[in-house]
């Protein structure tokens, strides 16, 4: 099993998808990945040498952060726009869309479930 940036990827995929499975890598930069290691992207991860598993694994080293470094960059990028107090940092600690979309109706998915509404009882 090729083991790349700290991730297994599937055997059975063409070495051009496989490599989307690895955090802060497309099908875009798979594909420049793939031609600068010089490797065909149609080949089957299972059917790559260990010479070639390593030519990709060092043309990523090249290329930039992916998996562990980026995310954390990314998590330091959430926070220091919180500890700023900017209008986006804001949303962010309230679990809000930061982006701009309306939240009187939707964004379910970043407020969660409905809260259920107390009724009072009519007599």
């Amino acid at each position: 099993m090729a083991r790349i940036a700290g991730v297994d990827l599937p055997r059975q995929k063409r070495v051009e998808i496989a490599l989307t499975y690895i955090y802060g890598i497309g099908q875009t930069r798979s594909n420049r990945i793939l031609e600068k290691a010089g490797i065909e992207p149609n080949v089957r991860v299972k059917d790559l040498s260990e010479e070639e598993v390593s030519r990709i694994a060092k043309t990523l080293d090249g290329e930039g952060g992916v998996e562990g470094d980026l995310r954390k960059e990314t998590a330091m990028n959430v926070k220091r726009l919180m500890e700023i107090g900017s209008y986006r940092g804001m949303r962010h600690r309230r679990n809000l869309p930061v982006r701009g979309q309306r939240t009187h109706t939707n964004a379910r998915t970043r407020k969660g479930p409905r809260r259920a509404m107390i009724r009072s009882k009519k007599s």
